[in-house]
């Protein structure tokens, strides 16, 4: 038995969501056809939400309304920071830029958590190839809540870790999601999202699927990844250290306004390309020289693999046109 399954002697159902509860038993019966004939008190023990007739902390987890009353310390600790280390201050001698426990829930702690996150980040003005503004967030927050998701149901649930809380520290130049736990069943970092694992808490990982918080299908690693990269931030760094596992997204400071600027239009053409374009309505498109978008923009993009040409066997013929390969 895993330790999510673990029961909770004090734990009674008035202490609960009643109305999480009752979704989540009308999710099962509907989504679950096989258990749509059993009690809800059937269903519950079959599910992992109780064991024996006591509640779980899988469930205390998900449908308490405190669960913070057995467990304190099963919460969220969230800092921003005004460095790039612990410790540096800002210059009025600030050591946090913003300081906050985040209890609840999981459902809960996870829509604070990201709320806390996109409070504290930084948003910048850009201006796209046709002169429109935009705003553009430090850090993707799809990828910020997929982050926070994967700690919230794959940390390490066991007595020798309950007293750790999961951690979000928000330095200048990145940000870092903390929790108990390194990787589970095996395999390695460089393994993570490119297969389907044994995962940590799979009864409380299934409840949350049920309650549409979590998709369960093992995407959340690669959405990171993919969302870092449609962002043009670097690569995130998934890393387990003395217990922990840690995903460390860097916000690109250090790049160049040049590379920041070109990433946005790089973008743009691979967007306006989705239908084949010539040269010249690249070249308008991008309102630059036709040189500066030949030789800066269009051929990069080529050698990327991220846009291919019609006439690939002539690529200075007049009719050439080029396309985006998404």
């Amino acid at each position: 038995m895993g330790n999510e399954l673990r029961t909770i002697k004090e734990l009674e159902i008035e202490y609960f969501d009643h109305s999480r509860l009752e979704q989540y038993l009308t999710a099962v019966k509907k989504e679950r056809r096989n258990l749509a004939a059993l009690s809800d008190t059937e269903i519950m023990e079959l599910m992992g939400v109780t064991q024996k007739g006591e509640f779980t902390l899988a469930a205390a987890l998900v449908f308490g309304i405190y669960p913070q009353t057995w467990f304190p310390q099963l919460c969220i600790t969230a800092i921003a920071l005004p460095g790039t280390a612990m410790g540096e201050t800002d210059s009025e001698g600030a050591r946090f830029l913003d300081n906050k426990r985040i209890t609840g829930s999981i459902p809960d702690m996870l829509e604070e958590a990201v709320d806390f996150v996109s409070k504290n980040m930084r948003t910048k003005t850009i201006i796209d190839v046709n002169g429109r503004r935009a705003d553009k967030d430090e850090y993707p927050i799809i990828a910020v809540r997929e982050a926070i998701l994967n700690a919230l149901i794959h940390r390490d649930y066991s007595t020798l870790t309950e007293n750790t809380p999961i951690s979000i520290e928000m330095f200048r130049d990145r940000i870092e999601i903390i929790s108990k736990g390194g990787l589970f069943g095996g395999g390695s970092v460089d393994q993570l999202g490119k297969g389907r694992p044994e995962t940590r808490n799979p009864a409380l990982a299934n409840i949350l699927e049920l309650l549409r918080v979590t998709e369960n299908r093992y995407s959340g690693i690669p959405t990171i990844r993919r969302a870092s990269k449609e962002s043009g931030l670097p690569e995130p760094e998934f890393l387990v250290e003395r217990g922990t596992f840690i995903v460390r997204m860097r916000n690109g400071m250090g790049m160049s306004d040049e590379d920041i600027d070109k990433t946005d239009i790089y973008r743009a053409v691979i967007q306006f390309c989705s239908v084949p374009r010539t040269r010249e309505e690249i070249t308008r498109f991008t309102g630059k020289s036709r040189y500066y978008t030949m030789s800066s923009i269009v051929h990069p993009l080529v050698l990327q693999g991220r846009l291919k040409m019609t006439i690939p066997d002539k690529p200075k013929s007049s009719n050439q046109q080029y396309y985006s390969t998404r």
